[in-house]
């Protein structure tokens, strides 16, 4: 059965502990935010595909997502396929999984195909790595599946654990700009380090993998402090094995000047952190006043379903 007319989203995500030990067996605590966003609209009919991108490299992205899609589905009839994204692009958000997550859920419901999250969520990492070459983990697109807060673990066999987004302590986004770099760049020299046995990168993403195990502990038990501590340390560890731009670090130094906690939210130009409410107003004047822009995120899932 196939429909006339389908739709799919995506949200942005933010990392908050562990990242990026999840392409390394490692462990992650990450969360979607509400306030940015993929959206993707499926169409049945004419004689041959039509994308309609959103940017820069949308195009590749929403041809690859379905092309990949036909081949796991069978589906071949041409489809129109719209995509639009509010989510800042290249500053470390999700952004492009965001395009592929929402272009497949808009494709997939078009033809009335359900998979589980974690299969969405294997399918769109297939995207960027194999069909188009982009180093990249699997952690953000489980959380863009889910929707929620998910505690990851990537050893052998992987696991993934769902907790309450109302466990944070409220979060602030910022990103710059100018700092905007493709995330598979950065991925991919860590990537090089890491095969080649480097004994900095192997102990760092080891620290980072427990970090999150610590961040996760901490919210179970309501200790905002200790949360907020995992943030800094990861950022810490970020520093040692991989390139920060001088923005991101400029903005971590700022949210710590205002008694905040921050760490990069991805391999880009954004950082999350936590502040005291009395400390956000300073602190998100002065992250304008330096060229970025700041947000108080909405965690977890929007309204309806994932993907609704």
């Amino acid at each position: 059965m196939t429909l006339g007319r389908a739709a799919g989203r995506a949200l942005a995500r933010v990392a908050l502990a562990g990242n990026p030990s999840d392409g390394y067996g490692g462990r992650t605590l990450a969360v979607t935010v509400c306030d940015f966003a993929a959206t993707a609209t499926a169409e049945a009919g004419g004689d041959e595909d039509r994308l309609d991108p959103p940017g820069p490299g949308g195009a590749e992205l929403m041809a690859a997502t379905l092309a990949r899609l036909r081949q796991h589905t069978g589906a071949a009839a041409p489809v129109g396929l719209t995509c639009r994204t509010s989510v800042p692009r290249e500053v470390g958000l999700a952004g492009s999984s965001a395009i592929v997550i929402a272009c497949a859920r808009a494709f997939l419901a078009l033809q009335a195909v359900s998979l589980p999250a974690d299969e969405l969520a294997r399918l769109a990492l297939a995207v960027e790595t194999d069909d188009l070459g982009i180093a990249a983990g699997l952690q953000d697109r489980i959380v863009q599946s889910r929707e929620t807060l998910v505690a990851m673990d990537f050893g052998a066999p992987p696991s993934f654990e769902e907790l309450d987004p109302a466990l944070l302590p409220p979060l602030f986004v910022a990103w710059h700009p100018d700092a905007a770099t493709p995330s598979g760049i950065a991925h991919a020299e860590l990537k090089a380090r890491h095969a080649a046995g480097d004994p900095q990168v192997t102990a760092a993403l080891a620290r980072l993998a427990d970090l999150a195990s610590q961040a996760r502990q901490a919210l179970l038990h309501g200790s905002a402090a200790d949360f907020a501590a995992t943030l800094d340390a990861s950022f810490e560890e970020r520093l040692g094995i991989m390139p920060v731009d001088e923005h991101t670090a400029a903005m971590v130094e700022l949210a710590r000047q205002h008694g905040a906690a921050a760490n990069s939210a991805g391999s880009g130009g954004a950082i999350v952190g936590t502040v005291p409410n009395d400390g956000w107003t300073a602190l998100e004047q002065k992250l304008r006043r330096a060229g970025a822009r700041a947000i108080r995120p909405r965690v977890g899932a929007a309204d309806g379903p994932p993907g609704a």
